[in-house]
């Protein structure tokens, strides 16, 4: 009660102060209406902005699966004949055959070169104001045989090299061809001619070209010549670029042959040999004594310049008699080891230190030695093709990391068959592939003069897979739809003789499936892979009949028509060793 009336009193007192609490509780009931709706509106805006966001989001996805999917074309696989072959009609050619890229498809091509008048693509060698027959330069594609540029040139070739247009060179050609008097530079994709000029004066240079780092500044590496005469060797540095000569030639050492070696400590020296042994001379010093200044940015090897000799600056590298072969364990232009065939024995010396890693006694080394994986070391073991006496031939691989023999071969006496070859496996061996007569199984007969190609597996040592004779039944014959056999012959219309020469009406077509044992005169093989870790393959350039006929095989192509041949008493079924053949995957690493 007393309350009541003391409020009832100070309401009388105060009357206004009353009314302006209510104005307040109102103002503040409206400003907290007026937030609310601003914060609504600002929720709703910000949903706005989202919804747009989403649909803008989902839109750009379905414009980019859009594109990849319909507009932007997918990367097209080559499509690839697993067999082929060219015939060249009234021609001739050479122990040459490149692989490159020539069309920038990924995929390894083919460039060689032959003799004759009239090409492929009609072009013919009076047409451009050449004698009749010129020498005809050309690259095929490595997945059909398809011609894809031909060039000719003057008369008569006295070597081709390709495989320069390496990372030091960057003038825009790749080949390099020494015919007639003049040197002429080729574009690899195009065919197209880079620069030609006269051979320098004096001797015939002879392979390998040398590819030298860029020495006039020009930003393109420079190429080497070496002539070989008596009682001096000429070596000739021409640019890169336009193929000039820089400075004047450089008298060497009288030399047999030579070789460019890079150290670990990136030094270049020009290996040669001699009668007395293998020597070096730096780079720098050839280059310097060319023309001054030409030097500049050549290192020196402080291991080999202490070994230099101070009269004639000659490095010795082996002084312990002639050395036939000299070969790079490792790849171009990168530091490695030097494998020697020297007299009676093979040695093998550190390419930096200069010592010597392992030697072999051999009783002749046939041929240069080759590389591959036998075993899983990581380090590249030797093929080696020995006399066997009596017109026989030993074929042996061995170890590089010691010398020692791994596997072996003894084969019959034959004609002169091309050099083995290898292609690295995903499972760190390599498949080896070499031609030659083996001693045949069972009660078979062989063909005087044969020479038969053969397919090593390092884990399967105790075969090989051979494959099948051409000539072996020589009344047989076995048309375009039969599949092959190994005692069936198999020519599209009519029997391939040595001594004839195909017609147009019975040329062999990519699809026709032929076995490259033939007893045409083969000039070239080389075994590659056509793209990066795939498609193991070997191509033939072989000469016979007035004609010329290029090849290419898949590997695993012959796996199917091949026959096992045990070299000892194995378990391994045929069907075994041919799975092991066929599962194989291929590295180019």
């Amino acid at each position: 009660m007393e309350n009541s009336t003391a409020t009832q009193t100070s309401t009388e007192v105060e009357p206004l102060k009353g009314g302006a609490d209510k104005v307040e509780a109102g103002l503040a009931a409206s400003q907290d209406l007026k937030t609310t709706c601003r914060e609504g509106f600002t929720f709703a805006k910000l949903s706005h902005w989202r919804t747009a966001i989403f649909f803008f989001s989902l839109f750009l996805c379905l414009t980019i699966v859009f594109a990849f999917s319909f507009v932007i074309p997918c990367p097209v696989r080559p499509q690839y004949l697993p067999t082929w072959n060219r015939t060249f009609y009234q021609a001739a050619t050479y122990d040459f055959l490149a692989i490159e890229d020539a069309n920038k498809d990924k995929v390894m091509d083919v460039v060689f070169v032959l003799k004759e008048a009239v090409g492929s693509q009609n072009n013919t060698c009076a047409g451009e104001g050449l004698p009749s027959p010129c020498v005809v330069a050309l690259a095929v594609a490595g997945t059909d045989g398809e011609t894809l540029w031909e060039r000719r040139l003057a008369p008569e070739l006295h070597w081709a090299q390709c495989g320069l247009g390496g990372e030091k060179q960057s003038a825009g050609w790749d080949c390099l061809l020494f015919h007639s008097d003049r040197l002429t530079a080729l574009d690899k994709t195009s065919g197209a001619v880079v620069w030609q000029q006269p051979h320098p004066p004096g001797p015939n240079s002879t392979l390998p070209v040398l590819l030298l780092p860029d020495l006039d500044g020009d930003g393109v590496g420079e190429v080497a010549l070496v002539c070989p005469g008596s009682p001096q060797t000429q070596v000739w540095i021409l640019s890169g670029r336009t193929g000039e000569q820089l400075g004047a030639p450089v008298g060497v050492a009288s030399t047999g042959h030579h070789l460019l070696h890079t150290t670990d400590e990136g030094a270049h020296y020009v290996l040669l040999q001699r009668e007395t042994g293998l020597y070096g001379v730096a780079l720098g010093r050839v280059a310097r004594q060319a023309r001054e200044g030409l030097e500049a940015g050549l290192k020196k090897d402080r291991r080999w310049e202490s070994r230099a000799d101070a009269a004639s600056d000659l490095v010795p590298v082996y002084t312990r008699g002639a050395v036939r072969e000299v070969v790079r364990t490792g790849r171009p232009q990168e530091p490695s080891s030097l494998l020697l065939v020297a007299g009676g024995e093979l040695v093998l010396l550190d390419g930096d230190k200069l010592q010597r890693l392992w030697g072999l006694n051999t009783s002749g080394v046939l041929r240069t030695p080759s590389f591959g994986h036998f075993d899983k070391d990581g380090v590249p073991d030797v093929v080696v093709e020995e006399d066997g006496g009596n017109g026989s031939r030993r074929l042996v691989v061995l170890s590089g990391a010691s010398g020692a023999r791994l596997w072996g071969v003894r084969l019959l006496p034959g004609p002169q068959c091309p050099p083995p070859a290898s292609v690295l496996t995903l499972t760190s061996v390599s498949v080896f592939m070499f031609w030659g007569l083996l001693p045949p199984a069972g009660n078979r007969s062989v063909a005087p003069g044969d020479c038969r190609s053969y397919m090593l597996h390092p884990l399967h040592p105790s075969v090989l897979l051979e494959t099948p004779n051409t000539m072996e039944t020589p009344n047989t014959m076995e048309t375009p739809n039969v599949m092959e056999t190994p005692n069936v012959m198999e020519t599209p219309n009519t029997m391939e003789t040595p001594n004839v020469m195909e017609t147009p009406n019975t040329m062999e077509t990519p699809n026709v499936m032929e076995t490259p044992n033939v007893m045409e005169h083969i000039l070239a093989f080389r075994a590659t892979l056509l793209e990066r870790g795939r498609h193991a393959c070997y191509f033939l350039l072989t000469e016979g009949g007035g004609g010329v006929m290029l090849r290419k095989r898949k590997l695993k192509e012959d796996v199917v028509i091949s026959r096992v041949h045990h070299l000892s008493v194995t378990t391994e079924t045929d069907d075994t060793v041919k799975q092991a053949f066929s599962r194989l995957r291929f590295s180019d690493e």
